[in-house]
């Protein structure tokens, strides 16, 4: 009888130089204006990505060719400290529904005015025997710390 481990969650912890405020609008109001072009599911070029400002809102890419794809949903909106996204695309990288992984996004004040960051992408095992394959992916080098290094360029400046 074999057994299957649930992977563990990939969590990322940095630093910003701007308070929580800040900090959260960049990573929901400024999302598209750090995410990496390179980081889409459309056939066509990215264009543009969002994420709606509210519990309910939608989590997407707009391409190039005018078409729109879901990445998932809002689950929880708390500025500025907390966002919970439904991440809804399966290990193929396509749209799936009925699949939810989370992302949890935590904006913590320091002493220093700096803001501390901790970010989670959790539920893995939701995907069956391609979470960990899944889980690999975006732990890889160009995975969430490279992305994540983005967001901090953007928030530092």
């Amino acid at each position: 009888m074999s057994q299957t481990i649930k992977p563990a969650p990939v969590r990322k912890t940095l630093t910003v130089r701007a308070s929580p405020e800040t900090a959260f609008k960049v990573f929901t109001e400024g999302f598209d204006r750090w995410w990496p072009r390179s980081h889409h599911i459309g056939k066509a070029e990215l264009k543009a990505a969002f994420i709606e400002p509210r519990t309910g809102g939608r989590w997407y890419e707009t391409c190039a060719d005018g078409s729109e794809c879901e990445w998932g949903d809002v689950l929880a909106w708390e500025p500025p400290t907390r966002l919970l996204l439904a991440w809804r695309l399966n290990a193929q990288w396509q749209y799936d529904p009925e699949l939810l992984t989370e992302v949890e996004v935590l904006f913590t004040a320091q002493a220093d005015g700096q803001t501390r960051v901790d970010f989670e992408h959790r539920g893995f095992e939701r995907m069956g025997v391609d979470g960990a394959a899944a889980r690999a992916g975006v732990d890889s080098p160009g995975g969430w710390g490279a992305i994540l290094a983005e967001f901090k360029r953007v928030a530092d400046a």
